[in-house]
């Protein structure tokens, strides 16, 4: 990721109360970030950051839409985001992130980088299954379509009514009581 001065929040300078930021995101911040998973958008950020001598609280807001493209079509299309996060900093002796919502940072930082904050909610706000609004409201072909059956060891010759096969290495042992 390339360092970017817009997307560093000085945090030093700071009164303990509540701050408001906005932040529009387009396809130059994308580019900052070295990955084939969202090459454009357009997104607005509210960030509502609160805070106090021994912790920061940041509301994140993002609102738009990121270019995608579709798992079945190979189509771009634009998907719509709207995510809303919160992010705890709290100081300490050390960095650290102590958990994905909670970062560690020491009582001298002078500035708080969010860029790859932003990046990775609105990443992980990207369905796992990216489908062109077309095919959205098509109903699937098979209503199991999560159970479907995608291994097996049986061949296509095998009888698939026999449940009671058993394997006859297992006649042997049975035979052992």
């Amino acid at each position: 990721m390339k360092k970017d001065s817009q997307f560093d929040l000085n945090i030093a300078k700071l009164a303990d109360k509540m701050h408001h930021y906005a932040f529009e995101l387009g396809p130059d911040f994308f580019a900052r970030f070295d990955q084939q998973l969202i090459q454009e958008g357009n997104l607005h950020v509210d960030l509502n950051l609160l805070k106090t001598d021994r912790l920061m609280t940041l509301d994140f807001h993002i609102k738009g839409t990121v270019q995608v493209t579709c798992d079945r079509s190979l189509d771009d299309f634009d998907q719509p985001i709207d995510v809303q996060r919160q992010l705890l900093v709290r100081f300490g002796d050390t960095y650290a992130e102590l958990d994905e919502d909670v970062l560690q940072i020491t009582s001298d930082t002078q500035v708080l980088p969010i860029a790859q904050h932003l990046f990775d909610y609105i990443g992980l706000a990207i369905p796992m299954k990216k489908l062109h609004p077309r095919f959205q409201n098509e109903p699937d072909e098979n209503p199991d379509a999560d159970s479907k059956l995608i291994f097996t060891t049986r061949t296509e010759g095998e009888d698939d009514d026999d449940d009671d096969y058993t394997d006859p290495r297992w006649n042997a042992l049975r035979n052992l009581n």
